[in-house]
């Protein structure tokens, strides 16, 4: 299953988004237009279906309806978060819409929830009991069990949803930080890696190690080790001019060595679909160019959905990504705008004159006087 299109109304930078989604989707767009916060979208319904979450958990995380809600909205300051859900080459199997608002006490209220199958309606809301009791508006039917039986299928997709956005030093120094085992930022990572049953931890490992090596030669060994507290850790074994090698611990590997093992781990990891903040990053871009090519194997493998954000042209330089697979994210006073860059004339004619698409797309992505950065400090 995988996400066919998404609707945005009055989500953070968004007054109004109606966008299809691919197996395989590039966001691409200057800072701060909202690459992030249209994967968040995905994420708030992962909150709002997954255990132990739900609606009220999910606003709260986000800092509440004022945070979500977009500074460019109008009259209808309602925000809504709507997807479509396809299935193979079926688009449209399931269609999910929550609509909502804040009561008197400020609490976050629910004003519509919609489930179709098929383009039938099966479920809407407010209804009768709604009506009668509208403290039942503070919870979707999505996050209840007893609820969702004619869609738990949607529940459950949205609960197979992985975000990643690992940053090394949460890795390094969890200690430091409040540890949570569903961080998608790594303060947990290690303590996934540890609870994952031993031989599906060693056979990843191992397609893990085997694929690092591309970009850091000198590894020769990857597993998982335990300090004298029972703390899990990573070492990794490193071939120098000692006969021996040398280890070294998690806490010594480079940046770039840690978020491209935290990519490839969740690569393996799951079968929902797997949302990516800014892969390239800390990569030489020699092994960015291939990002792509790796994605579509795993695709191939698994027909796993990948969604990522990217500033990386050396990324995009793929000929395998087609124009609907790019999706442009351009800001305006109205809130940004998303459509595919199978939408731009001159995008089109400048692949037609041999123009990489990197080279094609991220020239609009640029900010205006950019140049003026380097007068800072004169």
């Amino acid at each position: 299953m995988r996400f066919t299109r998404v609707r945005l109304e009055n989500w953070r930078n968004f007054t109004a988004v109606d966008v299809g989604i691919q197996r395989r989707a590039f966001l691409v767009g200057p800072n701060a237009s909202g690459k992030s916060n249209l994967l968040d979208a995905l994420r708030f319904l992962h909150d709002v279906a997954s255990v132990g979450g739900g609606f009220q958990d999910a606003v709260r995380r986000r800092g509440g309806l004022p945070r979500l809600r977009s500074l460019a909205a109008r009259r209808i300051s309602d925000v809504t978060v709507s997807i479509e859900i396809g299935e193979g080459d079926r688009e449209g199997l399931w269609a999910y819409e929550l609509r909502f608002t804040q009561d008197k006490r400020h609490r976050p209220q629910i004003a519509r929830e919609r489930v179709l199958r098929n383009g039938r309606e099966i479920s809407v809301r407010p209804d009768e009991k709604d009506k009668a009791d509208p403290e039942r508006m503070t919870q979707t039917y999505l996050e209840q069990v007893h609820a969702n039986e004619e869609f738990r299928e949607i529940a459950e997709f949205l609960s197979s949803v992985r975000y990643l956005h690992l940053v090394p030093q949460l890795v390094r120094e969890p200690d430091r930080y409040v540890r949570r085992d569903d961080d998608p930022f790594g303060s947990g990572f290690l303590d996934e890696v540890a609870k994952t049953p031993e031989k599906t931890r060693n056979a990843r490992l191992r397609r893990i190690r085997d694929a690092l090596r591309v970009a850091v030669p000198q590894l020769a060994e990857l597993e998982l080790d335990r300090d004298v507290r029972g703390r899990p850790h990573l070492r990794g074994k490193y071939e120098h001019w000692r006969p021996q090698g040398a280890w070294q611990s998690e806490d010594q590997f480079s940046d770039g060595t840690l978020r491209l093992l935290g990519l490839l781990w969740a690569a393996l990891e799951g079968a929902g679909p797997l949302l990516l903040e800014e892969p390239e990053l800390s990569l030489h871009p020699e092994v960015v160019r291939f990002l792509p090519q790796m994605f579509a194997r795993i695709q191939r493998s698994s027909g796993r959905q990948i969604l990522l954000s990217t500033h990386s042209t050396d990324l995009l330089r793929d000929q395998g990504i087609g124009l609907d697979e790019v999706l442009l994210l351009e800001p305006a006073t109205e809130g940004t705008a998303v459509e595919a860059a199978t939408n731009f004339k001159d995008i089109r004619r400048l692949l037609e004159g041999g123009v990489a698409l990197g080279d094609a797309v991220m020239p609009r992505t640029r900010p205006r006087n950019a140049e003026q950065l380097m007068l800072f400090g004169s």
